[in-house]
C-alpha cells in the first residue's frame, strides 16, 4: 500500500561494500575541548562508544558532560573498513552512526555515560530515530571489555523495566556486542553542532529516567 515504509534490514557481510584502503583524515584537537581527538588521551582515561540515532547531537550529549576528555564522531557496527560517509548512508555497509568517548574513571562512571546514552534517545525504535531512518541509525552500545558488556546488558534489562512500567510497549532493541572497529567519520562531521549552531540536532529521549547508578530502594 501507499504510504507504507519498508524497514531497513542489515546488509550481510558478503554483500557489504569493499573495504577502502585509506584511513579518513581527522584533526589532532577536539574542537571544542581542545584534547587529543584520537587516542592517547592520557593515563588511565577509557573509552565507550555509542549510537543514538544522527552522531551530530549525540555528540554533544556526551562533550558536555563532566569527566569526558573527548569525543569524537565515527561509524561502527558493520564491515566495510574506512567507510565514508556516503558509504554508510548507502546502508551497504552494515555501519550505525556512532560516538566515541573517551572518559576519566576517576571523575564519572560508564554506568553514567549509560544512563546519558538510554535517556538521549529511543532505544526502542529498531532501525531508525524519530524520521531518520536506515541502519546507519539504529541504537547501539559497543564495549572494550567483558566488564562493560555486563555492564551494558544490565542497563538495558533495567531500562526496558522502566519502560514497560512507564507504559511504552515496544522493547529494547539496542546492538550491545563488543567493538570490533572504530572508524572515524570526517572532519566536517566532527563536532559539528559547535561549529554549526543551528544544524540539525535529532536527540530527543523518552522521558523515561534510567535507573542505572541510582541507589537501589530498601
Amino acid at each position: 500500500m501507499f504510504g507504507l515504509r519498508k524497514e531497513p534490514t542489515m546488509i550481510s557481510r558478503e554483500r557489504a561494500l569493499p573495504d577502502r584502503a585509506d584511513a579518513i583524515t581527522v584533526p589532532e584537537q577536539h574542537f571544542v575541548l581542545g584534547t587529543p581527538l584520537r587516542a592517547p588521551f592520557g593515563d588511565g582515561i577509557e573509552q565507550a562508544v555509542f549510537g543514538l540515532g544522527c552522531f551530530w547531537g549525540a555528540e554533544r550529549v556526551f562533550w558536555q558532560m563532566e569527566g569526558v576528555v573527548s569525543t569524537a564522531v565515527g561509524y561502527a557496527g558493520g564491515y566495510t573498513a574506512n567507510a565514508t560517509y556516503q558509504d554508510v548512508c548507502s546502508g551497504q555497509t552494515g555501519h550505525t552512526e556512532v560516538v566515541l568517548v573517551a572518559y576519566d574513571p576517576s571523575k564519572m562512571s560508564y554506568e553514567s555515560l549509560l544512563k546519558a546514552f538510554f535517556e538521549s534517545h529511543d532505544p526502542t525504535q529498531g532501525m531508525r530515530q524519530g524520521n531518520d531512518q536506515g541502519t546507519q541509525y539504529r541504537s547501539a552500545i559497543y564495549t572494550m571489555d567483558d566488564a562493560d558488556l555486563v555492564k551494558a546488558n544490565a542497563a538495558a534489562v533495567a531500562y526496558g523495566e522502566a519502560l514497560a512500567k512507564a507504559g511504552h510497549a515496544r522493547g529494547i532493541t539496542t546492538d550491545i556486542a563488543p567493538l570490533d572497529a572504530f572508524y572515524y567519520a570526517e572532519e566536517y562531521h566532527q563536532q559539528y553542532l559547535a561549529k554549526n549552531p543551528n544544524g540539525y540536532c535529532g536527540i530527543g529521549g523518552t522521558g523515561v529516567s534510567c535507573p542505572v547508578g541510582l541507589p537501589t530502594a530498601e
